[in-house]
């Protein structure tokens, strides 16, 4: 009983599911790995894209941002956040943050987790921390894999500007730096979605699911203008504003009005997902 005793007067809550442990957990996990891959592999599927194709410059006589892709190491990287940011960056995100609330209540864990005894907040902060970090890593993985790549093909050169100009390659840099910035937090609105979704589910890839599909969805209706202004209340409308800073004289109009729509949204799935939880029955 006195051990019991012992036991109870030195538990303290931050001590529980240290984000150590749980980022351990999922980084040793097999969807983790493949995501990395996928993340790694397409700037060498890009380049072997542009070596088939030829010159994108010469064979289209439009200068687009695709058509300099080749131009030098940023340029590429440009061009791999252009592909891959309305999608496939969207995966990692969802898949993050979707599968860890309802896989553990898939694999019939949750509730053994809840008892050791881990507070449900706790909980919900470790996993949602360490999901989040996985995502950014995600987004950091594919422009710096990019640069390497594009650099030792291409060259380390400045950003060949469609619209007329150029950047030099520091500043280039770090203007795509703040561009990856800007696609994570565009971002938080999908994980806000899958993380929210993960708490009402036991099954992981209907929370996954749910947040892509969702996503494409905001895409799709993005794309309808007879909806006029009120598209500017979607975050997909402002998910290439990032377009805007790589540019001679940047403009941080449409990237501060995405941020607040994105971060908007987050708040209230991340809220909404906090006080489902802590009332909800768990039984898996």
């Amino acid at each position: 009983m006195s051990t019991l005793t012992e036991a109870a007067s030195g538990y303290q809550t931050r001590h529980t599911l240290p984000l150590r442990v749980e980022l351990v957990r999922q980084l040793k996990r097999r969807r983790t790995l493949v995501m990395g891959a996928i993340l790694v592999l397409l700037p060498f599927v890009l380049l072997i894209a542009f070596a088939i194709g030829g010159d994108p410059a010469a064979r289209n006589g439009q200068i687009t941002l695709m058509s300099t892709a080749t131009a030098s190491g940023a340029n590429f990287v440009a061009v791999n956040l252009f592909v891959s940011a309305g999608f496939l960056l969207v995966i990692p995100v969802a898949l993050f943050c979707g599968d860890t609330v309802a896989s553990e209540a898939g694999w019939s864990s949750l509730r053994y987790l809840l008892a050791a005894p881990v507070p449900r907040a706790r909980l919900l902060w470790s996993k949602l921390v360490v999901a989040l970090g996985l995502s950014l890593a995600a987004m950091i993985l594919l422009p710096v894999v990019a640069l390497a790549v594009g650099t030792a093909a291409y060259g380390w050169g400045p950003l060949q500007i469609p619209t007329g100009g150029a950047l030099d390659a520091g500043t280039a840099v770090q203007r795509l730096a703040v561009a990856v910035a800007y696609i994570f937090v565009s971002q938080l609105v999908t994980a806000g979605l899958a993380f929210w979704l993960s708490t009402k589910t036991d099954a992981p890839l209907g929370a996954v699911g749910g947040a892509v599909g969702l996503t494409i969805v905001g895409n799709v209706l993005d794309a309808v203008t007879a909806l006029g202004h009120w598209r500017d209340f979607l975050p997909a409308h402002w998910q290439f504003a990032w377009g805007d800073i790589v540019q001679p004289h940047p403009e941080f109009s449409g990237m501060v009005q995405g941020t607040a729509i994105s971060l908007s949204y987050a708040f209230v799935l991340f809220a909404l997902a906090f006080r489902g939880f802590a009332r909800k029955d768990v039984v898996s």
